[in-house]
């Protein structure tokens, strides 16, 4: 079996994220004001009528906030979305089978747009504080070196001659990881344009009308980027407007249509375009035809995914928790459906077959959710979740000259 040196353009897609939680710490300038102590001091001198002197002013701590708790809602959303992820994954080498192939578009269209979008709603106070800046680096960047090293050794071992191992060229999983990073360093930026998603989206058309280059996915960077900025832009009170009971049926109707659809054009549609990756130049096409194509996938992944969150339940389940450790199964289940590529299982005849689609897809349920479980959590938490603070120093200001 021939081994390329990177996966095929059907095994990659997006991945998931998480989000740091607020620093619930007071302020030294919000702390509680002094207030007179009434009670008379014992080592106080005695008042000229015999009465003691009240003691100084003392400081009343204030009780401690309480930490905020999770809204389950969008561990499930995560949760959920993440199935989809692996799911998707476990069937891009079944497309001859057309339920395969149709689910796969389905799947893509909109799995990508729907943990950007929760990812930017969870990045809105984001700044360049010392805390903010050191998560950034211990939650996203030291992962992103971690897996893009493991996912080479991992393809060199089995089976490939030569050993590339390259962080501006992002491997498999990895781009997310690189994309959010760049997302999350430009989100004060983001927060004071006057029209932040109509400029994002600029940008977004803009980069498939020129060859960027294979540098930190940078087609992808650009042109998923709309939807992290509309995750900056939400407000949870547009999220209670998918919770209304009526809001369920119409979510419901609008998938299955969607579901529809991508069984309509799958003769027609190049797979690559649910990629994000390719300039125009390479789906064929010009750039206003490309254009007006990337403006419908826009549209299409948007109500998509609002209709997707519709469906999703509102309270706490015993898959909840499960939501907040997407990271670990997005970068882990890559090994495993790496490894059946490696290992030739992809061409199993019963895998292809409607009957094999849903026994595949029944196994990638299980994997995605042992994958979220705590025992692998405690275990990869060193990789994904480092404790660095030997690494940081405190905060270095700039001197007054």
């Amino acid at each position: 079996m021939t081994y390329t040196s990177r996966p095929s353009e059907a095994e990659t897609g997006p991945h998931g994220a998480a989000w740091a939680a607020a620093d619930q710490r007071t302020p030294d300038d919000q702390r509680a004001p002094a207030v007179p102590d009434p009670r008379p001091d014992p080592a106080a001198p005695a008042a000229p009528g015999g009465e003691r002197q009240a003691a100084g002013p003392v400081r009343i701590s204030s009780p401690p906030k309480p930490r905020k708790e999770r809204d389950p809602y969008f561990d499930n959303a995560k949760y959920f979305a993440i199935l989809l992820v692996v799911s998707g994954h476990s069937i891009a080498n079944l497309q001859n089978v057309p339920m395969a192939k149709g689910l796969y578009i389905f799947i893509y269209m909109f799995h990508m747009p729907l943990f950007i979008v929760i990812t930017g709603y969870f990045s809105r106070n984001w700044t360049f504080s010392p805390g903010k800046a050191r998560k950034l680096i211990t939650n996203v960047g030291v992962p992103y070196v971690v897996f893009e090293v493991a996912y080479s050794l991992y393809d060199w071992l089995a089976g490939r001659h030569d050993l590339e191992i390259s962080l501006l060229s992002p491997y498999y999983l990895t781009w997310f990881l690189c994309a959010l990073f760049l997302w999350r360093l430009s989100t004060p930026v983001w927060q004071q344009i006057r029209w932040p998603l109509a400029v994002a989206m600029g940008f977004a058309l803009l980069s498939y009308m020129s060859d960027l280059g294979s540098t930190f996915d940078i087609h992808r960077v650009f042109g998923l980027l709309p939807f992290y900025v509309l995750g900056l832009k939400l407000r949870p009170e547009h999220f209670e407007l998918l919770k209304r009971p009526i809001a369920r049926p119409i979510g419901a109707v609008v998938l299955v249509i969607g579901l529809a659809c991508s069984y309509l054009v799958m003769k027609h549609m190049s797979v690559s375009w649910i990629f994000w990756k390719d300039p125009h130049f390479k789906l064929g096409v010009g750039d206003f035809k490309g254009t007006l194509m990337r403006l419908a996938m826009f549209a299409s992944a948007t109500v998509l995914v609002a209709a997707f969150l519709t469906l999703i339940p509102r309270k706490r389940y015993w898959f909840t928790a499960l939501g907040s450790t997407t990271l670990y199964c997005y970068l882990l289940h890559g090994f495993v459906t790496r490894l059946l590529n490696f290992t030739g299982w992809w061409g199993a005849d019963w895998m292809h077959t409607p009957g094999g689609v849903v026994a595949v897809i029944c196994g990638a349920v299980v994997v995605g959710t042992f994958l979220c479980s705590p025992p692998v959590r405690r275990t990869m938490s060193w990789a994904l979740e480092p404790k660095m603070t030997w690494v940081f120093t405190p905060l270095r200001r700039p001197s007054r000259g």
